[in-house]
């Protein structure tokens, strides 16, 4: 039938039942559906679909394999003549990892796609204006993401403020040297100040978390206020961008990367922040001026900086600012947990069935 398709109703229900990401409401299978199309689903699997990356979590496939012919990209890193050679003819796709998601892909799957999933919160790697020229409706997986890169988005708060890396190296180098009363010194989280640049799902989560810390306040620089009621549960106050810098102790980076958003953080920015100040990025690399940020972090212009993202992706392991003490950097691993990757991969091949039937999709990225 075509409500075990589209719906998935008792599936989803059961998966979201043991990890608790799926609100009832997104699990009904909406609109209407005509006879051809449940002549069409009778007849066995109409439709194939492509998942373009061979890890994706087997949740998401299990449930697209259900009722849809599935195809896998082998290679790792992804081959880029593989992938377009493998998307000639699909009807959905999968779209697993950051291979760019362009014109070119989209010639080479042809005019009959209809529907396809990133497996990602950020979507800066999709041509959404090409997408939407073709009439494809995109999802994508972002409030998912939410808890684990919370959860780092703290670990960087407390690395960098505590010279975690710094500390580290001091005893791979037989530098251990706490005779010294002032030694790896580091800045308190409690009563500070914490400034986040973009005040959507994730920065509140973050504050949530800090809120444990005893912080005394959150400031927030935002195209546009959050609900009062955000505020009040933060204890948060809307600011400029100045503002946000001179008063802030930690300043937390959870904004999309835009035109208006790109270097944004650059030395005329670190001129303006505390010397005591604490930067952390888990947003995109791209939002902040690397070069700036080395000059302002080697001549301790501010204290520290905690970054789950850089630009470019993957860092020289010859980058300058893997030379500093004070720069704890990751791998961009916020959503690196099997529990988070496998509810993406659920939720990005609920969108593809939803786009398949015609349906909205559960995430739609527009």
């Amino acid at each position: 039938m075509l409500n075990r398709f589209i719906g998935l109703s008792a599936t989803i229900a059961a998966r979201s039942s043991r990890s608790g990401f799926l609100p009832a409401s997104l699990l009904k299978a909406g609109g209407s559906r005509n006879q051809n199309q449940n002549k069409t689903m009778s007849t066995g699997k109409a439709f194939k679909v492509l998942v373009t990356h061979p890890e994706v979590p087997q949740e998401g496939i299990d449930l697209l394999k259900e009722n849809c012919e599935v195809i896998l990209v082998n290679s790792v890193p992804t081959d880029r003549a593989e992938l377009l050679q493998k998307l000639r003819g699909v009807d959905g796709v999968l779209w697993g990892g950051h291979a760019a998601l362009n014109a070119e892909a989209l010639d080479a799957a042809g005019p009959q796609l209809k529907s396809i999933s990133t497996m990602s919160a950020g979507i800066d790697y999709v041509d959404v204006p090409e997408l939407k020229k073709r009439k494809i409706p995109l999802g994508h997986t972002p409030t998912v993401l939410n808890t684990a890169v919370a959860d780092l988005a703290v670990g960087l708060v407390i690395a960098a403020s505590r010279r975690f890396h710094e500390g580290r190296k001091k005893i791979d180098n037989d530098q251990w040297e706490n005779y010294h009363l002032n030694w790896l010194l580091g800045q308190d989280i409690r009563d500070s100040t914490v400034g986040f640049y973009g005040f959507g799902g994730i920065g509140q989560a973050i504050a949530k978390r800090l809120s444990g810390f005893d912080i005394d306040r959150v400031l927030y620089t935002t195209r546009r206020r959050v609900a009062k009621e955000i505020e009040e549960e933060h204890n948060a106050k809307k600011v400029d961008f100045d503002t946000l810098l001179a008063q802030s102790d930690f300043i937390v980076i959870a904004s999309p990367l835009t035109k208006d958003t790109e270097g944004v953080f650059n030395a005329t920015a670190f001129n303006k922040m505390k010397e005591t100040a604490v930067l952390v990025n888990i947003a995109r690399g791209k939002i902040v001026n690397q070069n700036d940020l080395y000059e302002a972090l080697k001549s301790n212009r501010i204290f520290a900086a905690g970054l789950d993202v850089t630009d470019p992706e993957p860092l020289s392991p010859t980058d300058k600012l893997l030379t500093l003490d004070n720069a704890v950097i990751l791998p961009h691993i916020g959503s690196a947990t099997k529990r988070t990757r496998a509810d993406m991969a659920t939720i990005a091949a609920h969108n593809v069935l939803r786009g398949l039937a015609g349906e909205p999709m559960l995430s739609p990225a527009y």
